[in-house]
């Protein structure tokens, strides 16, 4: 069985362990924890005044109030809940790719330490996590736990799950949409290559169910500045047989184009939906990336 140590060096936790990763929005839960539920209680943090009525509890009256302005009003509160984050990682073909400046790293090999950071944070904050691999289709779904063992289980299935088959994104999130019951946080770590269209589409399916999304978009280097010179011949790695030679010197500005119309596409679909879109690059250092989005993202929360 593996183990969080095979995936994550003591070096990379040490860089994540002191973050948290905070929800933006509303999300329910069981216990309590550091995210905002939208049932209200009576412990954690005052919420709003409002009128009393017959049959609420006189515990709730705030008697200062009333001494003030000889009303009643209730004191509603805002009781804090953990969070419920479902990770969807890609292990289609096309995440195979490793080019000669990504320290060795595929972006599969990337986002699984992406993944497995994630999830050993929300787990150390005793937040519950859970996993989807997929390609055309889910491969294994874990639910999301909270229990501190339930990270090696998320482990082994990222180190046993490998990249092989063609990527359906939009399908996946429409066979995922109806397991996932209770409002929370849907983090895809993929190279988001596809239709933008029906992806957004099919995103959006999260969204109107009030959950959270979170695209980490891996990609390479070779992809963003398309080094290549001499002829080259481009093989598919979602199709073998799909070969192409080519005079990379022909297609780059064609190719550097259509690459920016794709991500600026991306980027205003996403922003649309209010998704939250996080590009990475395999030539960094994962952890540090990780780290630095997390530390933005919990001050601007």
């Amino acid at each position: 069985m593996a183990h969080a140590s095979d995936v994550l060096s003591s070096r990379d936790l040490g860089r994540i362990g002191g973050l948290q990763l905070l929800a933006r929005q509303v999300v329910e839960g069981f216990a309590s924890g550091l995210h905002r539920s939208p049932h209200k209680g009576f412990s954690v943090e005052f919420r709003e005044h409002r009128t009393y009525v017959p049959g609420d509890d006189i515990r709730t009256i705030d008697w200062k109030l009333f001494g003030k302005t000889d009303r009643l009003f209730i004191r509603e509160y805002e009781e804090e809940t953990n969070l419920r984050c479902t990770i969807l990682m890609d292990c289609s073909g096309s995440m195979g790719y490793r080019g000669t400046r990504s320290n060795g790293l595929s972006r599969h090999e990337y986002g699984v330490r992406t993944a497995a950071c994630l999830a050993h944070l929300m787990l150390q904050q005793q937040d519950s996590v859970g996993l989807v691999t997929f390609d055309t289709k889910i491969r294994r779904y874990i639910p999301p736990r909270a229990r501190p063992r339930h990270l090696n289980a998320i482990i082994e299935e990222l180190s046993l799950a490998q990249p092989g088959e063609e990527t359906a994104l939009a399908d996946v999130v429409q066979q995922i949409v109806a397991r996932i019951q209770r409002r929370g946080l849907v983090v895809v770590i993929s190279d988001l290559f596809g239709d933008v269209d029906q992806l957004m589409k099919a995103l959006a399916q999260f969204r109107h169910a009030n959950h959270e999304v979170l695209l980490f978009q891996i990609w390479d280097p070779d992809e963003l500045d398309f080094p290549f010179r001499q002829w080259t011949q481009f093989a598919s790695l979602e199709n073998p047989a799909v070969r192409h030679l080519v005079d990379p010197a022909q297609l780059r500005r064609a190719y550097l184009e259509k690459l920016t119309e794709f991500r600026e596409r991306l980027a205003q679909g996403c922003s649309r939906q209010r998704i939250s879109l996080v590009s990475l690059t395999t030539d960094q250092p994962w952890s540090d990336s990780l780290a630095a989005w997390l530390s933005i993202r919990r001050r601007g929360r």
